[in-house]
């Protein structure tokens, strides 16, 4: 019963994270093409100019709609605690991966955390920006100088998305069973209780050390 592995992500939250990965792949492939003519080869990957025009907002669309499914299931587990804070000042020693004297934490680290809003906040930027430069149905809503905003926040929130994807696929490298919990569900058991102790406390119902001791005395 020791040796059991714990579920982290079931099958349809696992499908519903690759979903947003692959939709964000193309909208960040087909965004680009648009953005400069030094990036417009791109475009031949959606069939061309007119037709990476075309999509490229539907795929973005269809990315924040399958993106709020995920912020629906996390949004709870992604609030910050006391324990997050001294997790903070304490980053260097997780950096080292020496975490003993770390604060035992929750499914999610903080810097999990910081992603998981950072992303939902670029989301829905790219979201209501893309709605006022989106020529074909809304643009004509708007005047120019709304339109020259919406594109520049666009852009911008674009670029941090990019960014923190980045950082997000590499941490999930450098943390050793965490690309494995996405592929197919589940940790060992001293992997959870190292990296988010108090969730594995959570899903084991096992009391912390000082109450073993106590229940023991």
């Amino acid at each position: 019963m020791k040796d059991k592995p714990i579920l982290r992500y079931n099958a349809n939250e696992r499908t519903n994270h690759w979903l947003v990965a692959i939709l964000f792949i193309m909208a960040a492939l087909s965004g680009l093409a648009l953005f400069h003519p030094a990036l417009f080869w791109l475009s031949h990957l959606f069939g061309g100019g007119p037709w990476t025009r075309i999509l490229h907002p539907f795929i973005g669309v269809l990315m924040f709609v399958f993106f709020f499914f995920l912020v629906l299931r996390f949004w709870r587990a992604n609030f910050f605690i006391a324990n997050d804070r001294l997790w903070l000042k304490r980053i260097d020693r997780v950096m080292r991966n020496e975490e003993e004297g770390v604060p035992p934490i929750g499914k999610y680290n903080p810097g999990q955390k910081l992603l998981f809003w950072t992303l939902l906040l670029c989301m829905l930027i790219l979201l209501f920006s893309g709605i006022v430069i989106w020529r074909a149905w809304f643009s004509q809503y708007f005047d120019i100088g709304a339109i020259r905003l919406a594109t520049l926040l666009h852009a911008l929130a674009a670029f941090v998305l990019v960014l923190s994807i980045i950082v997000h696929i590499y941490a999930g490298i450098w943390i050793k069973g965490s690309v494995g919990a996405m592929l197919h569900g589940w940790v060992s058991r001293a992997w959870a209780k190292k990296h988010h102790e108090l969730w594995y406390r959570d899903v084991t119902r096992e009391d912390p050390p000082d109450s073993q001791i106590s229940k023991k005395g």
